[in-house]
């Protein structure tokens, strides 16, 4: 899934908090008591995590109507 955010995009977003760039690292996403491994964005020193739009609103959006109609 992180083909929503290119890695020579990634240069462009800093952690609004603590200003530095954001890298890539493996999270896992978890609803409703599933998880999944997803590569995103994240702040090396707070630990927030980058969601981008496009992915929250279309594969994201997706699982959970999904885990929802189990």
């Amino acid at each position: 899934m992180s083909g929503y955010v290119g890695k020579d995009e990634l240069g462009q977003w800093e952690c609004a908090s603590c200003g530095i760039a954001l890298t890539f690292t493996q999270v896992e996403v978890r609803y409703m008591g599933s998880g999944y491994p997803v590569d995103l964005p994240v702040c090396s020193k707070c630990g927030q995590v980058f969601i981008p739009e496009q992915l929250a609103l279309t594969k994201m959006a997706e699982i959970e109507r999904l885990l929802e109609d189990k």
